[in-house]
């Protein structure tokens, strides 16, 4: 079944299509124009345009390996079948993802996202974010979004204390709840009194880009360079979000290792400097607890009446690490929480 609506739709493109095959919720394609991926998608067609027509400039003038979007024959950026269903097609790359496991390909990674950056920066594209700023997205308010979190966490301690029968995983949750609460709520109101409220008003007004979900899997790797993919979450706001969230999920892996990081923002930096709001922010953002939220937002989403142990597990390494990444922070970012 899945095959014949994977025929159907490629046949609304003027490609010969080799040969396809199933990745990650998506089909590979081997045409004569190159390697692409064809996924369901549930954009709109301006939002489909609006990525086209930014990561369109990124390829042209910036020279990035980017998952451009690819029109069908009759000139549409999406392909819709009869039944309503839409799907893009965008070009892609043989590439693997990316391994941030091997510190020199982090490196890379980091490096890359620097040029994306500034790439993104490009007058033309900016242009566009500002003349359709409820097509391109903006980014919540960063204190606003954190005080957010920690409103769902109270709302968590309340379901589980509730509970007339706890699991580990519940008992472990209120008893680190104080300590990690503690540091949420100091984050939260240290980022509600910095510049950070006027970096975002800024890069909101000036139309700055930013990925939105830049992670290992949307990074692939390649002899020639490293392809950014998935930009179906880009929009405006504090464009450096993308490296705190790509440092976030690297250091995690190297247990906060503070000779790695500092390796990781001199790449990005030796292409794209930081200022001091910039640094500011990312020091924030990495000290607030997010993988502790993280954890228990899907715990609150699951089902309680059988909870894995792997969810214990991630919450004992969280609490682990916790002394780790505040050194980290302190000696990187002069942030002491």
């Amino acid at each position: 079944m899945r095959e014949e609506y994977e025929l159907e739709v490629l046949e609304k493109y003027d490609l010969e299509v080799r040969g396809t095959r199933r990745i990650r919720g998506a089909f590979f394609c081997d045409t004569n124009e190159g390697a692409m991926l064809l996924r369901e998608t549930k954009l709109s067609e301006q939002r489909a345009l609006f990525l086209y027509q930014v990561l369109s400039r990124l390829e042209t003038e910036s020279d990035l390996k980017v998952d451009t979007p690819v029109f069908t024959a009759d000139g549409s950026i999406l392909a819709v079948r009869e039944d309503g269903r839409k799907f893009m097609l965008k070009k892609w790359y043989d590439g693997r993802e990316c391994d941030v496991r091997q510190e020199s390909e982090a490196l890379r990674a980091a490096a890359q996202l620097a040029r994306l950056h500034n790439g993104l920066n490009d007058e033309r594209i900016t242009e566009l974010c500002r003349a359709c700023p409820e097509i391109a997205g903006t980014a919540p308010d960063p204190a606003d979004e954190l005080l957010r979190h920690n409103r769902e966490l109270k709302k968590v301690r309340r379901f589980i204390r509730s509970r007339p029968v706890k699991s580990a995983f519940e008992y472990l949750f209120l008893e680190s709840f104080d300590r990690m609460y503690g540091m949420a709520e100091q984050v939260a109101g240290r980022m509600k009194n910095s510049g950070c409220a006027a970096l975002y008003g800024r890069s909101v007004r000036e139309g700055r880009l930013f990925h939105g979900a830049c992670n290992y899997h949307n990074l692939l790797a390649e002899e020639d360079g490293i392809a950014v993919t998935d930009f179906e979450r880009m929009k405006s706001g504090i464009q450096v979000y993308d490296l705190y969230y790509f440092l976030r999920k690297v250091m995690e892996k190297y247990s906060w290792k503070q000779k790695t990081g500092q390796k990781l923002l001199e790449a990005y930096e030796r292409i794209r400097p930081l200022d001091a709001g910039e640094r500011e922010y990312i020091g924030l953002m990495l000290a607030y607890p997010e993988k502790y939220w993280k954890t228990a937002g899907n715990y609150y989403r699951s089902n309680k009446a059988w909870m894995p142990e792997k969810n214990r597990e991630k919450l004992q390494l969280v609490l682990r690490q916790c002394g780790e990444k505040q050194a980290f922070l302190e000696q990187i970012f002069s942030v002491v929480i």
